[in-house]
């Protein structure tokens, strides 16, 4: 569905690659995970996606079309982003909102028709959104706030879904919700890429993990291939030990105290 092929990335001025021959291709039915430290490369590589930052070399494509020259528009009904940040500029209610994620969709005219409407609704109750559909957007928290514009992008329709920490203020509840319904996505058929730094979780629900690390992958495979003590702490740079999830038997990680020096 998504293929990133050999994308190297650089920042202007900037002392090294931010992406350096990044190669992996995100399937339609599986969820995978890009993963890695702070300034490890996962947000340029959802930037470089929606034509926010150029490719040095390598190319992205959208089922197997550079999307160097695919039209936007057609692109967009192909795959929906939700962006690390994004600022309510206007105060539209939450319904309006999400009704921008069928613009795409919609002819020379611009109006949302029945159809259109009932995929604002299903994406709203999916989210939980419903509840507060006339609120305007400037007035959500921000857990509210990263829910809707997960409703957005779901409405959108498209096979293929990237979200950049879409859990960032969500309390536990509505982080798991979120993965429980990124499980469903993936069964239904569509292809997910999700950018997080909540390991334990991305190894509870992906399928296939991308490691990131100074640019580079460090590991990729499966949650049992990547999420291993000797290639976190070397990536991490924190001494951790690797458990076993006991509800579900997937791989946990545990952060370890540093011993305390001695008085």
């Amino acid at each position: 569905m998504i293929g990133f092929d050999r994308v190297t990335i650089r920042y202007p001025r900037a002392s090294r690659l931010a992406v350096d021959d990044v190669s992996f291709t995100v399937e339609r039915g599986r969820l995978t995970a890009v993963v890695g430290p702070n300034g490890s490369g996962k947000s340029t590589l959802v930037r470089a996606l929606i034509g926010r930052v150029p490719l040095a070399s390598g190319r992205i494509t959208v089922d197997q079309e550079d999307m160097a020259r695919a039209h936007r528009r057609r692109l967009a009904t192909q795959v929906a982003v939700v962006s690390q940040r994004e600022e309510a500029l206007l105060a539209l209610r939450v319904d309006s909102y999400v009704g921008l994620g069928r613009f795409p969709h919609l002819g020379d005219w611009g109006s949302l028709g029945a159809r259109d409407r009932e995929a604002v609704n299903a994406a709203m109750e999916r989210t939980g959104v419903a509840s507060f559909r006339e609120r305007p957007v400037d007035t959500l928290s921000g857990g509210e706030w990263q829910r809707v514009r997960l409703a957005r992008a779901l409405a959108q329709g498209a096979q293929g879904l990237v979200l950049d920490e879409p859990t960032t203020f969500l309390d536990v509840g509505h982080e798991m919700a979120v993965f429980e319904l990124l499980h469903r996505i993936t069964a239904s058929g569509q292809a997910v890429l999700l950018v997080s730094h909540q390991l334990n979780l991305v190894a509870r629900f992906a399928q296939h993990i991308v490691l990131l690390h100074e640019g580079h992958v460090a590991a990729a495979g499966t949650p049992a291939d990547v999420m291993q003590a000797s290639i976190l702490e070397r990536v991490y740079e924190w001494p951790l030990v690797v458990t076993r999830d006991p509800a579900v038997g997937a791989p946990a990680l545990l952060p370890l105290r540093q011993p305390r020096p001695p008085h």
